[in-house]
């Protein structure tokens, strides 16, 4: 017989549990039945000598879905990469899970908003082709710019979202940025302008991403002619962090008082609003600043951002906040 000292109790629970040995194992080792091994294992949990606890690898990200959620009305969709992956496998991963949402959400006759960028193009390139009737893919910003037209880069970005949904794109061909902001809005008074903006005003679904002023992999309205030297530094100095179709926003949300938002073509978060599923697609540390001031400005209704990014942009929320 088997006494129930601690010691021995302590013998039978580590070959069970530390040397993964089986009860019959055991039994055969003490020389008793394995319903004995069986009530050991048992007093020595109810003795407090075993503590088992079951580890749920998805609670940390269920547990930041639920502070986004709580804090900011988004539902966000947490993608794992394995640390140390380069900023490019980051990003191609966070694509590939926007374009599965995407594709599920869009429907026959929908107008699907289109702001290009260096994150959508990456969402493009995922997109499986669908049999859908009567989309229209419209861009949410203008593209050209003042050394390049920008609208051939744009335009295939729409291009590539329009095929695979089986519909037509409208190019917004205009400037991401006006020089005046009389210009705009003499521009906005257009007929043809006009009838642009009201199909863009329509939108059942919107697709963008968080362009960060300082972000390791460079967002394409910083690096390729759209602002110059003295607009950056301009807006460095007026604490913006990033933007959403080319709109700029500070870390706190606020974007209304910004002068360059005056000449601004795309969607202001206001008008953003109006649309009923926003999916915002981000990744990259570099990036949780502008992440935060997007989701304080209330332009999202869906984040799909990688899981270290959302760590950092939850941390800069409320820094030590309990992440699960």
């Amino acid at each position: 017989m088997v006494d129930r000292t601690s010691d021995s109790l302590l013998t039978v629970a580590r070959m069970y549990y530390v040397q993964s040995e089986t009860m019959d194992a055991i039994a055969h080792h003490l020389g008793v039945s394995r319903s004995t091994v069986s009530r050991l294992l048992k007093e020595a949990r109810d003795r407090g000598l075993v503590r088992v606890s079951i580890v749920d690898p998805d609670r940390p990200l269920n547990r930041m879905a639920e502070l986004f959620e709580k804090h900011f009305h988004v539902q966000a969709h947490l993608v794992h990469v394995r640390p140390g992956a380069s900023s490019i496998f980051r990003l191609d991963q966070v694509a590939r899970m926007a374009a599965g949402l995407l594709s599920n959400t869009v429907q026959d006759g929908d107008i699907v908003g289109v702001a290009w960028g260096t994150t959508v193009s990456a969402v493009a390139t995922h997109l499986r082709p669908r049999e859908l009737t009567g989309v229209t893919v419209i861009g949410l910003n203008g593209g050209a710019n003042h050394q390049t037209t920008g609208l051939p880069y744009v335009g295939s970005i729409l291009h590539k979202f329009a095929t695979a949904f089986g519909g037509q794109e409208q190019l917004l061909a205009l400037p991401a940025f006006f020089d005046d902001p009389a210009t705009k809005e003499a521009m906005w008074r257009e007929q043809s302008t006009r009838h642009i903006l009201a199909v863009r005003a329509n939108c059942r679904v919107a697709l963008f991403g968080v362009g960060g002023l300082h972000s390791e992999l460079q967002s394409h309205v910083y690096s390729s002619n759209y602002l110059s030297e003295s607009d950056l530094r301009r807006l460095s100095d007026l604490n913006v962090v990033g933007d959403v179709c080319t709109v700029m926003l500070r870390e706190d949300g606020t974007y209304r008082d910004l002068e360059i938002n005056r000449r601004a073509t795309g969607m202001t978060p206001a008008e953003l609003q109006a649309v009923p599923r926003r999916i915002c697609v981000v990744s990259g540390l570099s990036k949780a600043a502008s992440v935060l001031g997007a989701l304080r400005a209330g332009v999202a209704t869906d984040l799909v951002i990688d899981a270290e990014t959302a760590r950092a942009v939850l941390n800069r929320m409320k820094p030590g906040i309990r992440l699960g």
